[in-house]
């Protein structure tokens, strides 16, 4: 029966949310007993990955269902933006686009005990909040790899790929932040961090690197031998891929690893805005983060694993997201992007 009530709750969702927006995933998870609210999410988190935690928030509400919306991160904000869609949360890894929402109006603003109990750099004017840290990593195949050990810094990434073009020719990849709003993110938070991320562009262009728009799609790629190695990969989702494959690594570079902060907001258009506020206040309690650090590979807030790493720079909530949003400051990155990797 939940099979036959989730195919038809898909079906109303899909009429409710008709929109310009593009839809990767759909999914109503229909409550338990006699259904009297639903909560309506959108994401750019895949549904698998967060499921358990839907299950876990519906056994404590049964009479609760959530209709679940993946979209990326671009579309996310263009639902909100744009269309004033009526979700009650919006989830999103795109950290400057969560922003924008909340610093122009969209987001609504949301007290409770789970949220004072962030950090400050972990929420924004009770309107925007972090309930996981992910690092930005490297990635590569050990046997494509073979008699050249792992680079642990850019610089040491820099001098493998030019003393050994032949070998790494079409076989690197990365985002494309053109595309990618997580890809844009990771692009320019480097370029803040160190001149050498347009170094290491202008290398990768050389070597006619491969785009893409999703960490999950790099991964699989590196896996089946068609890279070597893939650059800015999200680490949650890279670790609970690889892991016991004794074929690849992971790497945190040395010289700086960035951390982005996965973010919630209610939207200003919501209609249940408290159900948006205490699905939020599920994911930062405690069975929460432990379903997010255990089930769903999402590491949550911690800021004793940010301070063991020196290495690591999060990303924080703050306005100065912003700078490369603004339309002219996007188009000159873009074309500064653009012009380092077409040398092939």
């Amino acid at each position: 029966m939940r099979t036959a009530l989730l195919a038809i709750g898909v079906i109303i969702g899909l009429t409710r949310f008709a929109a310009g927006f593009t839809v990767e995933e759909e999914t109503v998870f229909p409550s338990a007993g006699v259904e009297q609210q639903r909560i309506a999410i959108l994401s750019t988190t895949d549904t698998a990955v967060l499921k358990p935690l839907i299950e876990a928030y519906q056994s404590r509400n049964p009479d609760i269902a959530v209709h679940y919306t993946v979209a990326s991160s671009q579309e996310v904000f263009a639902a909100i933006q744009s269309e004033r869609l009526a979700f009650d949360l919006v989830i999103s890894s795109a950290m400057d686009l969560q922003m924008k929402l909340a610093n122009d109006g969209f987001a609504a603003p949301y007290r409770s005990a789970a949220t004072e109990a962030l950090p400050r750099w972990a929420r924004w004017q009770d309107r925007l909040f972090a309930f996981a840290q992910e690092n930005v990593v490297l990635i590569a195949s050990n046997e494509g790899l073979e008699g050249l050990g792992l680079p642990q810094t850019r610089r040491d990434l820099i001098e493998m790929l030019r003393d050994n073009p032949n070998r790494f020719r079409g076989r690197i990849g990365t985002y494309d932040p053109s595309l990618s709003g997580a890809g844009y993110l990771f692009a320019t938070q480097d370029a803040r961090q160190s001149d050498s991320f347009w170094r290491l562009a202008e290398v990768m262009g050389s070597l006619a690197p491969r785009l893409y728009i999703s960490s999950n799609d790099m991964i699989t790629d590196l896996k089946q031998g068609t890279l070597v190695l893939a650059y800015n990969v999200l680490g949650s989702y890279a670790g609970p891929r690889l892991a016991g494959d004794g074929d690849t690594s992971v790497v945190e570079l040395e010289d700086h690893t960035l951390t982005l902060l996965r973010t919630g907001l209610v939207p200003t258009t919501a209609e249940t805005p408290e159900l948006g506020g205490a699905f939020l206040d599920f994911l930062l309690g405690a069975e929460g983060r432990r379903l997010l650090r255990d089930a769903a590979g999402l590491p949550p807030i911690d800021e004793t694993a940010l301070s063991s790493g020196p290495h690591l720079r999060p990303m924080r909530l703050d306005p100065g997201l912003l700078v490369f949003l603004d339309a002219i400051k996007r188009r000159a990155f873009l074309d500064e992007w653009s012009a380092a990797l077409q040398q092939n």
